[in-house]
C-alpha cells in the first residue's frame, strides 16, 4: 500500500492509524471476531512473528457477496520502514486460492507432516499452507530474504496450533 507522505507519521494531514481505519482496518481482535462469527469457527493465528520491528498491526475482515472471496487480512507494519511488513491472509480451505503449477515454488515440510508452498509473488516471499479448516498465506517483503528466510516462515507456520 502506498500513501504520499507529508511528514513522518502523517499523510496529507491524517495520521497513519486513521488512514488504515478509513480503509476498513480495525484492531486485530475485532477483525478476528468478525471473521470467526461469519464462519462460525475458531481461528488460530501464529504465535511467532518475523524478527522485524513493527510499529502497528491491524486486521480487516473482507465480507463480499457469498463466501467465495471472504477472508481475513492481518498486517504488521512499520510506519518508518515500509519494507518491514508481515501479512497474513486466511480463508476457508474450500475457498482457498489455487496456484498454477507453473509458478516457481518450493515445497517445504511443516512439523504436522503437511507441505507448504514457498514462492515469490509480486515482490513478496510467500508461504501458502493449510491448517485446521483454513488456508493461510503469509508474506514478507522479498528485500528481507536474509532476515526472514524460508526457514523463518516455516517456523511461523509451525507456531499455529489448531484443534
Amino acid at each position: 500500500m502506498f500513501f504520499p507522505r507529508t511528514a513522518i507519521g502523517e499523510i496529507e494531514g491524517r495520521t497513519f492509524e486513521k488512514l488504515y481505519l478509513e480503509i476498513g482496518y480495525k484492531t486485530l481482535e475485532e477483525s478476528v471476531n468478525d471473521f470467526e462469527s461469519h464462519f462460525n469457527k475458531e481461528l488460530a493465528l501464529p504465535l511467532r512473528l518475523p524478527p522485524l520491528p513493527f510499529t502497528h498491526y491491524f486486521g480487516r475482515f473482507n465480507d463480499f457477496d457469498g463466501e467465495n472471496n471472504d477472508h481475513l487480512e492481518v498486517e504488521f507494519i512499520n510506519e518508518k520502514h515500509p519494507e518491514n511488513y508481515f501479512r497474513i491472509h486466511v480463508r476457508p480451505i474450500k475457498y482457498g486460492i489455487t496456484f498454477k503449477e507453473s509458478y516457481k515454488h518450493k515445497d517445504l515440510l511443516l512439523k504436522d507432516g503437511n507441505y507448504a508452498k514457498y514462492m515469490t509473488i509480486s515482490g513478496s516471499n510467500s508461504l501458502i499452507f493449510e491448517k485446521g479448516n483454513w488456508q493461510y498465506i503469509i508474506n514478507v517483503d522479498k528485500r528481507l530474504s536474509k532476515l526472514v528466510p524460508p526457514k523463518s516462515l516455516v517456523e511461523i507456520a509451525n507456531s499455529i496450533h489448531t484443534s
